[in-house]
């Protein structure tokens, strides 16, 4: 059976929480293979609306869930958010809800240095949702960090504790704070271990199990490749690699398991927090946008910067991801709009680039290039099929694709569900 790996190619926020919910349905297990719970899916069944920032999407739908080794876990916010779902109906036991025994664990420490370094960064801010995730992410690759097995042990974690103080209390030094304390950090160590262990497995030996079984398995990413720390418009990224290879070491499946590649687009472009933007819309373009596709983080709350569709950047997320086929959302939100426009290329200076350069400072003074196409008067909220779609809106996808490289799999024309055109069915052999 074929494997589906649904990443974001634009700055996340793309809609992959309903298509990752669409899609389990007919997997047989979902797992998440990076990221925290800065992640934030947004799912909407029927009358009930779940938002999830660390449980895999499947988990709704009670398919097999596991979190991968690529994840840092917040252990308290993942005991929480299992009480939220629970207190939603939601079915939630170590039957159905596996975590990798090698994630490293965000830890309080975490949280306050990523809000420290923040605060002291002035105009230099980057945007992190202070919730620890990128001083977990240094720990791990510190090889200082408490791992999810260590809950099992704590009796033997001195030296480890060692390590991890040697390098914070000299950081929390410099910004005046205290020394970590140990006792607390152990109390509260073995007060959350009772909680997670249930749920520890080896998840590498659960998926390549499931594989040798030929059960299908969906590979949830989080964040979008424009988000990835390599290949993302750094310094303004998350602390993980996003492309859908990470899903191989993210979760010890291996890098032929990722299958069809699934890259989920919005038919706009929206960015969270700083950084640059080529085709920001600072104006009743973006606004509109923004209220009608009710841009506000899931998990921040923060408010969406908005604009054009660039094909440039969703055509670099495609190779660098390894993209079969795009599922384009939010569609609807163009309803209405007289005049379209689709970044083509960038000036920079007195150069025309086809793709976006490296440096920060290139990207920040990058021009978009631009291309109009005829908007539409009819509505698309709703739509099922290519016949309800206006014949300007496939005039619009097909352009997209053209201009991407990549064709498009399916349409989301609203939150709900079912509101879906499949064009190519990314489980199929």
């Amino acid at each position: 059976m074929a494997n589906v790996t649904v990443i974001g190619a634009q700055w996340g926020d793309e809609g992959k929480g309903k298509i990752v919910d669409w899609l389990s349905e007919r997997a047989d297990v979902v797992a998440r293979f990076q990221g925290g719970h800065n992640a934030g899916h947004t799912l909407v069944v029927g009358e009930k609306v779940y938002k999830l920032s660390l449980l895999p999407s499947g988990i709704v739908r009670g398919t097999l869930s596991v979190i991968g080794n690529g994840v840092v876990l917040d252990p308290w916010h993942f005991r929480d958010e299992v009480a939220k779902l629970k207190g939603q109906g939601v079915e939630i036991t170590p039957e159905n809800l596996q975590i990798a025994e090698t994630c490293p664990l965000i830890l309080p420490f975490h949280r306050d240095l990523d809000g420290l370094r923040e605060d002291a960064s002035g105009a230099g801010k980057i945007g992190t949702t202070r919730r620890g995730i990128g001083p977990a992410y240094e720990d791990k690759v510190g090889r200082r960090a408490i791992r999810v097995c260590d809950l099992a042990h704590l009796d033997d974690l001195d030296l480890q504790i060692d390590r991890l103080t040697a390098h914070h209390d000299a950081l929390r030094a410099g910004f005046g704070e205290a020394p970590i304390d140990r006792a607390q950090l152990m109390a509260d160590l073995t007060e959350i271990a009772a909680f997670i262990l249930p749920f520890v497995k080896p998840v590498w030996l659960t998926l390549n199990k499931a594989k040798s079984e030929g059960k299908r398995i969906l590979f949830e990413g989080a964040q979008g490749t424009l988000l990835d720390i390599d290949h993302g418009t750094y310094p303004f990224v998350t602390s993980s690699n996003t492309v859908a290879g990470t899903a191989a070491s993210g979760t010890g499946l291996g890098p032929n398991g990722a299958g069809f590649v699934l890259g989920i687009v919005k038919a706009y472009t929206t960015r969270v927090g700083s950084g640059p933007f080529p085709t920001e819309q600072e104006n009743d373009v973006g606004q509109r946008l923004g209220e009608r596709g009710h841009e506000f983080g899931t998990v921040t709350g923060r408010k969406r910067r908005c604009g054009w569709f660039d094909a440039v950047l969703v055509r670099q997320s495609v190779a660098v991801s390894g993209v079969t086929g795009i599922a384009l959302t939010k569609l609807d939100v163009l309803d209405g709009f007289e005049e379209l426009k689709i970044c083509v290329g960038y000036k920079i200076g007195d150069q025309s680039f086809d793709y976006l350069p490296a440096h920060a400072q290139d990207q920040a003074k990058a021009e978009p290039i631009y291309e109009s196409i005829a908007g539409w008067s009819e509505t698309t909220a709703g739509a099922r099929s290519w016949a309800e779609l206006p014949a300007q809106a496939i005039k619009y996808i097909r352009r997209i694709e053209e201009l991407i490289g990549c064709p498009v799999t399916l349409v989301s024309t609203s939150p709900e569900r079912d509101d879906t055109i499949l064009v190519r069915d990314p489980f199929a052999d």
